[in-house]
């Protein structure tokens, strides 16, 4: 089972809370609905993470199970208590994954701070000579 706790406080990069658009027809002509991420949010943030999830899923037999053990909770409040909850901790991102400005900077930032760290050493070796 996975628990999401506090989908009230999820961010999107970029525009789009303003620009991303959610659709779906009522089954009427001409009635396309729309609403937006700010709006959908505001309403149900739990069917936020919802969506995202389950459209990333395959559609096969094991769609609808997956989806059933999927809980969503918009506060830190949930009825779990007496089941211990392991946090999903993001494990750090490889260079290989990132964009290449970042991962120049990233690089750029690993060389200058191993260059410090040589010339601390290189002070601290000076020192102990004399």
């Amino acid at each position: 089972m996975c628990i999401v706790l506090n989908a009230k406080d999820i961010s999107v990069t970029g525009r789009k809370m303003t620009d991303k658009i959610y659709y779906w027809h009522t089954g009427y002509i001409g009635h396309l609905k729309e609403r937006r991420l700010k709006d959908k949010m505001e309403k149900d943030p739990t069917e936020v993470i919802r969506k995202a999830v389950l459209r990333m899923l395959p559609h096969n037999r094991l769609h609808d199970d997956r989806d059933r053990k999927l809980r969503i909770f918009s506060e830190n409040e949930h009825p779990f208590h007496d089941r211990p909850l392991e946090p999903f901790v993001m494990p750090p991102r490889q260079i290989r994954e990132m964009r290449p400005r970042a991962r120049r900077a990233l690089i750029r930032a690993q060389k200058k701070e191993q260059a410090i760290r040589k010339e601390e050493e290189g002070a601290k070796n000076a020192e102990i000579t004399a």
